[in-house]
């Protein structure tokens, strides 16, 4: 049975992903870890059991994200760079938190690559703020007692967005973020659109759109 969390949560990610990206999460339960394939549970070095339950929280979502696609019975294994792994064809990108996971999905078309981060619904540590901000950043548009949160959400989500493109590792330094906007940019000139939901989570999608040049 769905709690009220996930439907929520569900209902404020369908809201804000575009029409080809299939968004989905899950409230991270004591035995998730068995969700994990065979190949899955290899992959993941993780041995404490909350990352292995997270994991298997996150991965049973995109399973059936994927299954919804036509795409079943394939592993998301996880590759050295801690990366999921995904069918061809297929973008995607997964999250979680203490207590939530979550995925996106979506097959490579007007999308080339998908991130996404969840966080909980609270004010960033100011310690932690001051490493993730620069002053290109803008984040008027944002709730203010929220707008750092948010930000670091959309750092995350914009380097597991551009990384599979450009095998670059990326500072938060090396991220502007506009969420006025919607926009991010990189250092290497990459550029990625935003969308996100503060309730009763955090979420931001990061997309890269597809090169037509």
């Amino acid at each position: 049975m769905r709690l009220p969390e996930e439907i929520a949560l569900a209902e404020a990610m369908t809201a804000i992903a575009p029409r080809s990206v299939r968004v989905g999460c899950r409230v991270i339960r004591d035995g998730d870890e068995a969700h994990l394939l065979p190949g899955e549970a290899h992959s993941i070095p993780a041995r404490q059991p909350a990352m292995r339950r997270a994991s298997g929280a996150a991965r049973w979502i995109a399973h059936e994200l994927l299954a919804a696609l036509g795409v079943g019975d394939v592993a998301i294994l996880r590759s050295p760079t801690g990366a999921p792994v995904w069918p061809d064809g297929i973008t995607g990108s997964l999250a979680h938190d203490d207590d939530m996971a979550v995925a996106a999905v979506a097959p490579i078309g007007d999308i080339a690559s998908l991130g996404i981060d969840v966080e909980p619904a609270q004010p960033l540590p100011d310690d932690i703020l001051a490493l993730v901000t620069t002053f290109a950043d803008r984040t008027d548009a944002a709730e203010r007692h929220l707008a750092g949160r948010i930000l670091f959400a959309a750092k995350e989500a914009v380097y597991k967005a551009v990384y599979p493109l450009d095998r670059e590792v990326l500072g938060y330094e090396d991220i502007t973020v506009d969420l006025n906007a919607g926009r991010a940019t990189t250092k290497t000139g990459r550029k990625a659109s935003l969308a996100y939901c503060v309730a009763p989570r955090v979420v931001v999608l990061a997309f890269v759109e597809k090169d037509r040049g």
